[in-house]
């Protein structure tokens, strides 16, 4: 019975020298590129590359596949939303609750729509490349950061923050990827959505009161 084939996705190394991170960071761009050009299914490292203005042998370095490169980028992506979400916790620690669910709300849509368009089109690569998985472990990554937030709060809490930031994450991250995903993001309608969800936020943990 022949052996099922493992198709690898982790990078094939790290880069380390300057001029090397400055070549995948240039590949990550490309792929994006390329993603909004062409689409999944037609792109391929081979326009990858020409875009990035490396070889294809320069690409291979550091992705073995199509899919590894794609899942890096997804990786990169969210490793920069909820970096913004712990940055923007931890300068808001202490502050009122309101406050809080403010400054939330505003970094993490701001940072989530700042390329609204490679965020929705890497939603559409997830089931390639491990993408639930990558979602789950940053969504953990956020609601912790959150929850530490909610804590340090001199409001008393009758919810337990993990709780709390498990319910606001899980709204700010429903909300707009169906926005996203809806092709409906103009100026205007974002400006509705951080209004509406600023409501919800306020609302919601000021309800956590008591």
């Amino acid at each position: 019975m022949p052996k099922a084939t493992v198709v690898e996705l982790k990078p094939r190394k790290t880069p380390v020298q300057e001029r090397s991170t400055a070549s995948v960071q240039a590949i990550r761009e490309a792929a994006i590129q390329v993603l909004l050009a062409v689409g999944k299914e037609q792109l391929t490292t081979t326009r990858v590359a020409a875009r990035a203005g490396v070889s294809v042998g320069t690409l291979y370095q550091y992705f073995p596949n199509k899919s590894s490169l794609l899942q890096d980028v997804l990786k990169a992506h969210l490793d920069r939303v909820y970096g913004a979400v712990e940055q923007v916790c931890e300068q808001a620690k202490g502050r009122p609750l309101a406050e809080m669910a403010d400054a939330l709300v505003t970094e993490f849509l701001r940072v989530k729509m700042e390329h609204a368009a490679t965020s929705r089109a890497l939603y559409f690569v997830n089931d390639d490349v491990g993408g639930m998985e990558i979602a789950r472990s940053n969504m953990t990554r956020g609601v912790k950061a959150v929850a530490a937030m909610f804590a340090s709060s001199s409001d008393p809490l009758r919810i337990d923050a993990e709780v709390m930031a498990s319910t606001v994450m899980a709204a700010l991250a429903g909300v707009s990827r169906r926005m996203l995903e809806s092709g409906r993001v103009s100026p205007k309608m974002m400006q509705a959505m951080r209004t509406e969800l600023d409501v919800l936020a306020r609302a919601y943990v000021g309800a956590c009161v008591g």
